[in-house]
């Protein structure tokens, strides 16, 4: 390569974060989002972009970020090694519609490089995914969703989509509710040289070269898979018990974050950007006491969907 892979990574989630920004502010009509610059003391850091009560999103961010130096103590034991040199850095978004008939959406896409003591690279791997949270189910939507995600995946691989689809059920998965955060997407990570899904002569094939063309395939590919969504729902009407029940599954999505997310635990232990780390947080939650939904009814259907994860694309 002519560059560093870490150089034309942060370069590639930079013009994307520009891109889905646009593309975001075009759908919504009303509102920008706001930008900050920040720096890790340690070394690195990031761009933060929020948009907040617009037409559509009621809140989101499309944030990136790089940081490098010495690797903090809880990734050393994360990775069962000694004191070393990172780099690390990825773009991370969360959207939250006014409307409960649009869906959440949460994607991410990172890179990662750790150095021996002459500053060689000894481990490197890409990371990421994108998944779906609605609050009531279209299934054109569900299915519009994940083919968008098993084109980009086809495009390198054919084993990667129900491979990724079944990290993500696996992955964003409310253990202590018993069931799924959302209806999925992908997710994968630990992304490496020469590995792949399977034993496959063209999973082994996979040079990082290859790892970052399917990554920013998948990245490129965010905004055909969730603004379709976004306009066919963002119009449509809704009651004031619609809301509630957006808010009280927005709680659940909270409880992800704080009790599971290994991306939120991380930065929360490692000295992160907290406004960053907390932007993923929906503005407006209930917790209502040992609730539920009427028996027959849409939202009822949600949760029993909820139970097990589903197949949305046919073999």
């Amino acid at each position: 390569m002519n560059i560093r892979m870490k150089n034309k990574f942060y370069a590639y989630i930079q013009n994307l974060q520009n891109q889905i920004c646009a593309g975001l502010e075009t759908v919504d009509g009303q509102t920008k989002f706001r930008e900050d610059l920040w720096d890790r003391p340690e070394g690195g850091g990031g761009r933060t972009r929020v948009i907040e009560n617009g037409a559509v999103f009621e809140k989101g961010g499309v944030n990136i970020s790089a940081v490098h130096g010495k690797l903090p103590e809880a990734m050393q034991k994360m990775f069962n090694v000694g004191e070393a040199d990172f780099f690390a850095c990825g773009l991370s978004l969360v959207l939250h519609p006014k409307n409960p008939m649009v869906p959440t959406v949460h994607a991410n896409w990172r890179y990662f490089e750790m150095y021996d003591d002459n500053g060689n690279v000894i481990q490197q791997w890409f990371g990421g995914g994108q998944d779906l949270t609605p609050y009531y189910l279209f299934e054109e939507d569900a299915v519009h969703f994940h083919q968008t995600c098993k084109t980009a995946c086809d495009k390198h691989n054919p084993e990667f989509y129900p491979k990724y689809k079944k990290q993500c059920d696996a992955y964003f998965w409310n253990a202590h509710r018993n069931e799924a955060r959302g209806i999925g997407g992908l997710f994968f990570d630990y992304c490496k040289a020469t590995e792949g899904p399977s034993d496959s002569e063209q999973a082994k094939q996979m040079s990082m070269e290859n790892w970052f063309n399917f990554v920013s395939e998948v990245g490129n590919s965010f905004l055909e898979a969730y603004v379709p969504i976004v306009e066919r729902r963002k119009n449509l009407n809704y009651t004031p018990e619609q809301r509630t029940w957006q808010e009280i599954r927005r709680g659940r999505y909270v409880e992800f974050n704080l009790v599971h997310d290994k991306g939120t635990l991380f930065g929360l232990k490692t000295n992160g950007r907290i406004e960053s780390i907390l932007m993923s947080l929906p503005p407006h939650v209930q917790w209502v006491y040992d609730h539920h939904p009427e028996a027959g009814s849409e939202e009822e259907k949600l949760l029993k969907l909820l139970e097990k994860p589903k197949n949305w694309i046919a073999d």
